[in-house]
């Protein structure tokens, strides 16, 4: 009987707890009269309550006046309201002593290396432009991703730039926010399953351009390297540009010349054999240049012909993908497409500004296009 009465007691509590998290979404989206209000599933998916909670807190607030209801449409922001808060009780400074309010937007990446160091510098320049301030997170896995996401739409971020590296799914947490309309646009990556704004290289058009290269360098038996697709857009993208443009230069893509499995293992040690690529290159005598699907695995393949006395340009051309800080230190300066981190941080930037100012157009595709950084690691033959 006395743990009925406690949940008795519980229950007022909830309801009011919620009502006023409804109230400070409203805020925070900047909701106006007759705009939709989140639907119960919404709210208790969001705030982790019981549909009948979030069911509850909407009837309170239809109540009051603050939201209304219409069937089978859903609820919407009553006519009347008015946003009201804290800050408005407070002494105010003399107009011309005041500054515009900088809004808060944030950038969550995987991992710290000199690509994304590169993208959050063009960001941070843009995001000034705009008077925002920039905030980064790194999470530790698709996990700790969610618990970011979370965390920065609770403390009321306006909006969030995500680079998902390597993911072949978009998280639970994405599609939720995405579902709540909040501002968050994918960096480098293209998730087919959810229309989300996204600003990406084209990377199919970057492999296209690499393999015409050495076509036009007088190449025509070029083979493919690649790590599995597993999803993974941005690497399926590079072999079908590869593939294209071999049959635009009436080139015939050899089966035996597409190594589509190589293990990720050798990213440990980048100067010694990958058996893996070793079999491959063995196996295919023929070769006068591959297409790596990145940088690193070029250089896994350099260093593997150099340890198969096989030299590098004289009788194998390597060429990569991405311009990685590595890329031109290598004892054979690697030939690649540069990702012009430049544009995507700005691109990514101004979608999201974009977004935060309530643009009501279907999700967005930013290309970015690449460049051919010529090195040392590509012959001319005939």
């Amino acid at each position: 009987m006395r743990l009925q009465e406690e949940e008795a007691e519980k229950k007022p509590l909830l309801y009011r707890q919620m009502v006023d998290k409804v109230l400070e979404l409203i805020r925070y989206r900047k909701l106006r009269p007759h705009d939709p209000v989140p639907s119960e599933g919404e709210l208790a998916k969001l705030f982790a309550v019981s549909r009948m909670t979030a069911k509850l807190a909407l009837d309170i607030l239809v109540q009051q006046g603050v939201v209304y209801r219409l069937a089978r449409r859903g609820t919407f922001l009553a006519a009347g309201y008015a946003h009201g808060t804290d800050e408005e009780e407070r002494p105010r400074m003399p107009a011309h002593a005041e500054k515009p309010a900088k809004r808060k937007i944030a950038m969550v990446f995987p991992n710290m290396d000199d690509y994304t160091a590169r993208i959050i510098a063009s960001a941070e320049q843009e995001a000034r432009k705009l008077n925002c301030q920039l905030l980064i997170r790194i999470s530790l896995d698709k996990d700790d991703e969610s618990v970011c996401l979370q965390e920065l739409y609770e403390d009321r971020v306006d909006g969030v730039i995500l680079y998902p590296r390597g993911r072949s799914t978009c998280s639970e947490k994405v599609l939720e926010l995405n579902q709540l309309r909040y501002p968050l646009v994918i960096i480098d990556r293209i998730f087919r399953e959810v229309q989300i704004d996204c600003v990406y290289h084209d990377h199919y058009q970057g492999a296209y351009n690499l393999a015409q290269y050495l076509i036009g360098r007088g190449h025509k038996e070029i083979g493919y390297i690649s790590m599995p697709f597993d999803g993974v857009t941005s690497r399926e993208d590079r072999y079908e540009g590869y593939l294209r443009a071999m049959s635009d230069h009436k080139l015939a893509a050899n089966e035996g010349y597409a190594f589509l499995h190589s293990s990720e293992d050798y990213m440990g040690r980048l100067n010694a054999v990958n058996p893996q690529l070793e079999a491959f290159i063995g196996n295919n005598p023929l070769l006068t240049a591959v297409v790596c699907a990145d940088d690193y695995l070029a250089t896994s393949c350099l260093y593997t012909a150099l340890h198969m006395r096989i030299p590098v340009p004289g009788q194998l051309s390597i060429i990569g993908f991405s311009d990685i800080q590595l890329s031109g230190l290598l004892p054979i300066p690697l030939t690649t497409a540069r990702q012009t981190t430049e544009q995507i941080g700005q691109a990514a930037v101004n979608l999201l500004y974009k977004r935060m100012d309530k643009s009501r157009e279907g999700a967005v595709t930013v290309k970015v296009k690449t460049l051919i950084i010529e090195r040392s690691s590509v012959k001319t033959i005939g």
